[in-house]
């Protein structure tokens, strides 16, 4: 059972085995019905044909009974006495009256007895009782009921119907008429065992075929799964699973696995280049800060304690970089505090007194430019840019803030050199450094921009680079206002 070809073998002959159960019931008792009816309709006429006899005044020893095999036949009175049974009928169940040997009594044409004269005037009109007038056969339904007969030794199942006929002496009789069940039931007894015979048959053929079909269907699975495996083990990540060359869901989701692995694979070697960029540049300033501590252990007179103090400084602010590039990877949500960007702006340009170029700033007091967030994040965003535009600006740095569309922008622009246009992507990548050239204490680490653009992100904005009107380069920064 742990098998999904043997679940679905198994749910598909429970299926199917309920619907042809079903099915095949219905089948009898619709057959059944029918040969009843026919049964019914085959005693109701042998019934009216002798009542017919009877209310014409035909005497009982005259009575016409054909097919007496099939048909048999038994008449009672208005007393249930037999008075007229079918010849070789020896016994009988299932009718008024079960005896099968007539009564001594008046034939059908006698006279009547005294004491009828006075009803010889209602002949012609039915009577209280609902009977039929005399010398006619009643028209109403027949009344049917199942029983027995044993003629000429051999005793059968029979559909007896009762028909009412009244002689012209004012005689009521009532007429029962068999006909044989032995027809019906051999046709039940044969479409049951037909059914009972190809039912176990039909059942292993729709488990076999639903399995077949099942493990059909899921063999690519199985070469998804050996593939994963493998991958699993060897660490290969650059392996692919096989795509079927259908159309169906397996090939969805091997077409979806594959790009799993290939996102997985991008941020596992995103992971390796981080430790291995992160890992080399703390390499420098850690080996700069030791060679500084031995030399000034070796000659205190020559210790650099600014240089120290630099590259302490600088390790402190990589691994702050470092800290939180990790929480974003790991998913930190930012939080849902407001935060007024044109009020952060302003903050922010205020406390950076130690600038080499003065930033102009741009940022209507009052303003309605509130978004949710982490305030720290975005202020940390807004230091990024404009870190980067004093790195690069020749003599002038501005920074705006504007309502843009559904959210607000913050822009800040410098009159540097600006980013080449096949740049403007790569720059966001983490330690990406444009200026190869300078050194590292000038060009930074290369981490400003990567989590300028992750926290922009993470806040359900962007961040991107355009060409200044002054001539260098402006950064957009786009946040959503709180819905």
């Amino acid at each position: 059972m742990r098998s999904v070809r043997a679940r679905a073998a198994i749910g598909a002959t429970l299926v199917v085995a309920v619907a042809l159960v079903g099915a095949g019931l219905a089948v009898l008792l619709v057959l059944r019905a029918n040969l009843i009816d026919q049964a019914d309709l085959q005693a109701e006429v042998a019934a009216r044909e002798a009542a017919g006899q009877l209310a014409t005044g035909t005497p009982y020893e005259d009575v016409e009974l054909d097919d007496e095999e099939d048909h048999p036949v038994q008449v009672t009175d208005e007393e249930d006495r037999v008075v007229l049974v079918s010849q070789d009928l020896r016994a009988v169940t299932g009718t008024g009256a079960s005896g099968v040997t007539p009564v001594p009594s008046a034939s059908a044409g006698a006279t009547p007895s005294p004491g009828d004269d006075d009803d010889d005037d209602d002949s012609d009109e039915d009577d209280d009782s609902g009977r039929p007038r005399r010398g006619e056969v009643s028209s109403d339904d027949p009344d049917f009921s199942d029983g027995t007969a044993t003629v000429d030794r051999t005793t059968a199942d029979y559909r007896f119907a009762a028909v009412e006929a009244t002689t012209p002496d004012g005689v009521t009789l009532t007429v029962y008429a068999g006909a044989p069940l032995a027809a019906e039931q051999e046709a039940v007894n044969t479409v049951r065992g037909a059914m009972l015979t190809g039912l176990p048959v039909l059942l292993v053929v729709v488990a076999g075929v639903t399995w077949l079909v099942t493990r059909r269907a899921l063999r690519p699975v199985e070469g998804i799964r050996r593939e994963m495996a493998a991958i699993t083990a060897s660490e290969d990540l650059a392996r692919r699973v096989p795509e079927p060359g259908s159309r169906d869901e397996i090939a969805a989701l091997a077409r979806t696995t594959n790009e799993t692995l290939t996102v997985l694979e991008a941020s596992v070697e995103r992971q390796r280049r981080f430790v291995a960029d992160a890992s080399h540049e703390l390499r420098s300033p850690i080996a700069s800060l030791r060679t500084q501590l031995e030399v000034a252990e070796a000659h205190p007179e020559l210790l650099d304690l600014p240089g120290a103090v630099a590259d302490t400084v600088r390790l402190q602010v990589l691994a702050a970089d470092l800290l939180l590039l990790a929480r974003l990877d790991a998913g930190e949500k930012p939080g849902s505090a407001t935060v007024e960007l044109g009020a952060l702006v302003r903050e922010e340009v205020s406390q950076r007194t130690g600038d080499r170029i003065p930033v102009a700033v741009e940022a209507p007091e009052g303003g309605a430019f509130e978004v949710n967030g982490s305030r720290g994040q975005l202020s940390r965003v807004v230091g990024n840019l404009l870190d980067n535009a004093q790195r690069h600006a020749e003599g002038s740095v501005a920074v705006s803030v504007a309502a843009d569309g559904r959210g607000v922008r913050v822009e800040v622009r410098d009159d540097g050199a600006g980013v080449p246009e096949e740049e403007r992507e790569r720059i966001f990548e983490r330690f990406v450094r444009l200026d190869d050239a300078r050194s590292r204490d000038d060009g930074g680490a290369g981490l400003g921009l990567a989590i300028a653009r992750d926290v922009a992100s993470r806040h359900g904005g962007t961040l991107t680079v355009h060409r200044a009107a002054e001539g260098g380069a402006a950064f957009r920064l786009w946040l959503p206002r709180p819905a």
